[in-house]
């Protein structure tokens, strides 16, 4: 039937139309053939609708990382204060985690690991690392009469009770303050900020203590804060804000605020594939045989909206990834578990803190950077990962580790703040890039 009004009406020959019936039976099967591969391209991009969350949440590259931290807190435990070398001490980074307790679940040590595993005695010495053990009672840390903990740090940070009210902040450690946890947060934040700034080193960096770093987190740090610096000089400008070392690609896909560019670009693919082939016929009368008009409409009409849709369902991070380096990111940059600050910039951002007094470290910093149009980098791919699927703020939440993820719908916030990314790196060329750095002597 397709055939027979094919012919008369759009004037086609017999072999014209058999290429029209081929094209339009061929297509279904080149298109399934298209959905398989981009099931399998976008299984882990969070913004697609081939996403598989019982892949994409699995710690593939984490759990190597988690094995090696543990071997380096094994070996420090069992060493001698002797055998604990840093170097000599002129530290460019202060480098601050926080920790409290946390009910059934234990991330600190081996953030602590992660980021100390591997470093050569002069990435070492570059860094002063301060552990806070974010408790009244430093006691109810399990950390706090591990061995480990003080041969590591070069500062185990406690409260002073000479210098804050200790009872307040004990007021805020009982369950329902810690529900809530705008306020001892916001103020623990700030107040290993402030011991930071007291080293005065360069730059600080400010982790949480649920984290795993990449091997190799630090001469990639090093590299992207040379860029930051190098590409605020270009802008003209005066200083920036701070580099985020994490992130995740939940946030980053066909964002709704665009969807008239979406739009946009989809006609003008559809007007393209439509007037090549007529501007085509213009000027080659033999094209007219293989490019009817049934052929076009067929191509334009239905086979491009639905590449496009395919397109678009195979999700923003897929099809347009961020580029490698470091670039600014103003919006959809979330969330607090790793900033490195400019030293220039923390006593603002200890008063912007104090000030508010009640509320969470990157709203409020976001808020500040956005009423002052601030710089704000990002390095791509991301340097440290988020393992912390425990709140610490006391509610159980926990889905343990040999469950495996069926659906995003049974995660919760804090368990979906995952970089898809940081998974798929390869330990062995990691390694290798980073033995690599330590021999040129960490340039």
């Amino acid at each position: 039937m397709l055939l027979n009004r094919l012919v008369p009406t759009s004037g086609l020959s017999a072999i014209s139309s058999v290429q029209v019936l081929r094209t339009f039976l061929f297509f279904p099967f080149f298109y399934v053939l298209l959905i398989m591969a981009a099931r399998r391209q976008s299984s882990r991009d969070p913004s697609s609708i081939f996403f598989d969350p019982t892949k994409a949440y699995d710690p593939v590259y984490s759990a190597i990382r988690l094995e090696q931290a543990a071997s380096f807190i094994d070996k420090a435990n069992n060493a001698t204060e002797s055998q604990i070398q840093r170097g000599p001490r002129q530290p460019k980074f202060c480098l601050g985690i926080a920790t409290i307790a946390r009910k059934g679940a234990s991330y600190f040590q081996a953030t602590v690991g992660t980021f100390l595993e591997g470093l050569s005695e002069e990435e070492r010495a570059d860094i002063h690392l301060i552990l806070f053990i974010a408790h009244t009672d430093p006691s109810q840390h399990p950390a706090y009469t591990e061995p480990w903990l003080y041969k590591l740090a070069d500062e185990v940070l406690l409260y002073n009770a000479s210098e804050i009210d200790i009872d307040h902040i004990r007021s805020l450690e009982t369950n329902e303050a810690k529900i809530a946890g705008r306020e001892k947060a916001l103020f623990d934040y700030t107040y290993l900020l402030n011991a930071c700034a007291n080293i005065d080193t360069p730059y600080v960096i400010m982790l949480e203590d649920d984290l795993v770093a990449l091997d190799g987190w630090y001469h990639r740090t090093k590299a992207a804060l040379s860029s930051a610096e190098e590409q605020t000089r270009e802008m003209g400008a005066a200083n920036w804000l701070y580099l985020r070392l994490f992130y995740t690609e939940e946030y980053f896909g066909w964002n709704g605020e665009e969807w008239l560019t979406y739009l946009f670009f989809s006609i003008l693919v559809v007007c393209f594939v439509a007037c090549v082939p007529l501007v085509l016929r213009q000027f080659n009368h033999h094209a007219r045989s293989f490019l009817p008009n049934m052929t076009i409409i067929i191509w334009s009409g239905i086979f491009t909206p639905l590449l496009i849709g395919l397109f678009f369902a195979m999700g923003r991070v897929t099809m347009l990834p961020r580029a490698n380096g470091v670039h600014q990111m103003p919006r959809f940059g979330c969330c607090s578990q790793a900033f490195v600050f400019p030293q220039s910039r923390i006593p603002e951002l200890v008063g912007l803190y104090t000030s508010k007094h009640i509320g969470y470290v990157d709203v409020l910093t976001e808020e500040y950077a956005n009423a002052r149009n601030e710089i704000r980098w990002a390095v791509t791919p991301s340097i440290v990962q988020h393992v912390g699927r425990k709140s610490s703020k006391g509610v159980d939440n926990d889905i343990s580790s040999h469950v495996k993820i069926k659906s995003k719908a049974e995660l919760t916030v804090v368990e979906k703040l995952w970089n898809f990314e940081f998974e798929m790196n390869d330990a062995e060329a990691l390694r290798a890039e980073h033995d690599a750095v330590k021999q040129r002597g960490g340039s």
